[in-house]
């Protein structure tokens, strides 16, 4: 009688993951029919760009407005191979998709001083959260599910020699 308790508690978690599978697929799937769309503001000055350091999600659009403060600047970003340039008072602008996860140096590709080489900033592109957070649920409950399990053996295999 127990070894069908235990039998039906296996198939109701194996059940239960295969659900739980099943939407995580669901979510992963419908936020790569709709990614988000990010505006990021970059403005250039001599030597630097506000912000240095931009994060998006893998899949996102990334729509850049780039703006020099001072003297012609370039916005250069490794790996994607895009550009664009802005003189003072005029604005560039760029759009693409964040295809790629990693970091990615940006730099000025406009010659504007002495310290030009070092101006640069990072484009970090990270994986889709959702994918690992219920990747991590469906490992706990598979886990929490075969600890239980074995408990259950224990005991009965305990209750059986008394």
């Amino acid at each position: 009688m127990r070894r069908k308790n235990i039998l039906s508690l296996v198939i109701i978690s194996l059940v239960g993951l295969i659900m739980l599978a099943l939407i995580s697929a669901q979510i992963i799937y419908s936020e790569s029919i709709n990614p988000q769309e990010r505006f990021i503001e970059i403005k250039a000055r001599k030597f630097s760009f506000t912000p240095n350091i931009i994060k998006v999600n893998k899949g996102d659009t990334v729509k850049i407005r780039f703006i020099s403060e001072d003297v012609h600047h370039g916005f250069f970003l490794d790996g994607y191979q895009i550009q664009t340039k802005a003189h003072p008072g005029q604005e560039g602008s760029l759009t693409f998709v964040a295809d790629k996860t990693g970091r990615f140096t940006y730099r000025c590709s406009v010659a504007c001083g002495e310290f030009h080489p070092y101006m640069a900033g990072y484009l970090t592109v990270e994986p889709n959260l959702r994918f690992s957070v219920f990747g991590l649920i469906i490992i706990f409950i598979g886990l929490t599910s075969f600890s239980f399990i074995v408990f259950l053996e224990r005991r009965e295999k305990k209750n059986g020699q008394r």
